[in-house]
């Protein structure tokens, strides 16, 4: 396979189009293969045009989903099943990776389509809440669209019992329902890192040291606070939070047009 597969979703006002346009730079800028890069959205406006766009669809279980949600442990949103969905790219070739658009790319990302093929795979939580404890984070995730499709079938054929599944968190379940399947495999942990985790130095070094990069990261996500502009500008949070201003990640996140 030639192609590497990646997709987003945008809705709402929470994100611009710049986050959709600078997260396509930067995949293809840490890529050895054709990059075919996809969102679904309700807004495309801005958007790039060599971003292959998908309507957000209106899903025939979303009330049921809701109103399951209502009364789940966590009140998550779980448009990101519809990335599921049969057929949504019908001339697809390979697996899809699907990218949240708060994260940062800051090394190849080829691995990450040829990892433990044939499986779901998703960097393992960095922190677990036991309302809804999940196996994978879901910053990142690749599965198969021809191996996988039981994510959405069984939300669109049981959404209450998905929802329970899940405990409401859409990471929760899809990991709980690869985990089922005995699809479900972790990235490597140093390939998918956390800011405030896994880059920020300890305190006190914090207040006078950049925020460093590991070594073998290929991917920075941004979970809470900082948000990636604020850990770009220097995050100001008390001693035990603040950040130093981040160069390399105004480097990864804003970069050059590639």
């Amino acid at each position: 396979m030639s192609e590497i597969n990646c997709i987003c979703l945008k809705f709402g006002t929470a994100y611009g189009p710049e986050y959709v346009n600078r997260l396509r730079a930067a995949l293809a800028r840490n890529t050895g293969f054709a990059l075919r890069f996809f969102c679904m959205t309700d807004d495309a406006r801005g958007i790039d045009a060599r971003v292959e766009r998908l309507p957000l669809p209106h899903e025939p279980f979303a009330e049921r989903m809701l109103k399951a949600l209502q009364s789940a442990p966590k009140i998550g949103r779980l448009q990101k099943i519809s990335l599921f969905r049969p057929g949504l790219i019908p001339d697809l070739r390979g697996p899809l990776l699907i990218f949240d658009l708060d994260v940062a790319i800051v090394g190849p990302v080829d691995d990450l389509r040829d990892f433990a093929p044939g499986k779901l795979c998703m960097r393992r939580e960095w922190r677990t809440s036991s309302r809804a404890p999940s196996l994978g984070h879901g910053s990142v995730e690749r599965f198969d669209p021809l191996l996988h499709h039981y994510i959405y079938d069984f939300m669109a054929t049981d959404p209450e019992a998905a929802v329970a599944l899940g405990g409401g968190s859409e990471q929760t379940y899809t990991s709980a329902s690869a985990a089922r399947a005995g699809d479900f495999q972790p990235f490597p942990d140093d390939w998918i890192v956390s800011f405030k985790y896994d880059c920020r130095p300890m305190r006190p070094l914090n207040l006078v040291l950049e925020p460093h990069l590991p070594k073998n990261a290929r991917v920075v996500c941004f979970h809470g606070s900082p948000k990636m502009d604020e850990a770009v500008a220097g995050y100001r949070a008390g001693p035990l939070r603040s950040t130093r201003p981040c160069g390399w990640l105004k480097d990864a996140w804003i970069g050059r047009e590639a």
